[in-house]
C-alpha cells in the first residue's frame, strides 16, 4: 500500500503538469477556429460571402462563390424575404455577416437583411438571394423558371433583372 501511495501522487502530478501546459494559460488571445484551452473551439470566422458572373446557358448570371447559380423568388417584396422553413431546405438563402464586395457593375447593388436564425441574407438589387439545392455543379440551373412555394424562381442578370427564359 505504501507503494501505491507515490505512484497515485506521481500520476496526479503529471497530469496536472500535461493540463497546465497544454491550456495555453488564461490570458492567451484566440483565433477562430483554435481552441480556447477550455475544451471548445473559438467562434468560426465571420462569413462574407463572394458573388461573381458566369456564363450559362441562361447568358451572364449572378453565382456565388463556388460558381452556383443565384435566384430571386417572386414572392418576396423588396428587402424582403417570404422564403421560410422548408422553402429554406430547397432554395437556401446566401447568407453572409456583411454584403459582399463588389466591382464594377455590381458596386452598391449589395446589402444584407435580417435572416432566420440571426444570420443576414445577401440581397442584390432588392432582391434576397437563394441557390437551388437541385443545382448539382457549378453552372447549373435547373431551379430557372420553377414555380416553388407559390412563386417563380428566376436567375439574376447582373443588371439584378430576373432572366425569364419562359
Amino acid at each position: 500500500m505504501t507503494r501505491i501511495v507515490p505512484l497515485v501522487v506521481l500520476v496526479a502530478v503529471a497530469v496536472g503538469v500535461f493540463a497546465i501546459a497544454t491550456s495555453g494559460g488564461s490570458t492567451q488571445s484566440h483565433k477562430a477556429g483554435q481552441a480556447t484551452g477550455y475544451g471548445a473551439p473559438a467562434p468560426p470566422a465571420a462569413a462574407k460571402a463572394a458573388v461573381n458572373v458566369r456564363s450559362t446557358s441562361l447568358g451572364k448570371i449572378l453565382v456565388d462563390g463556388n460558381g452556383r447559380s443565384l435566384y430571386l423568388f417572386e414572392a418576396d417584396t423588396a428587402n424582403k424575404s417570404n422564403c421560410s422553413g422548408a422553402c429554406l431546405s430547397a432554395w437556401p438563402a446566401l447568407t453572409s455577416d456583411t454584403a459582399p464586395a463588389a466591382s464594377g457593375a455590381l458596386t452598391g447593388r449589395f446589402a444584407t437583411i435580417a435572416a432566420a436564425g440571426g444570420k443576414h441574407q445577401v440581397t442584390y438589387n432588392g432582391h434576397p438571394l437563394y441557390l437551388y439545392a437541385g443545382d448539382q455543379q457549378a453552372g447549373d440551373t435547373a431551379g430557372e423558371g420553377l414555380k416553388d412555394f407559390g412563386a417563380e424562381w428566376y436567375a439574376l442578370s447582373p443588371s439584378g433583372n430576373k432572366i425569364d427564359e419562359g
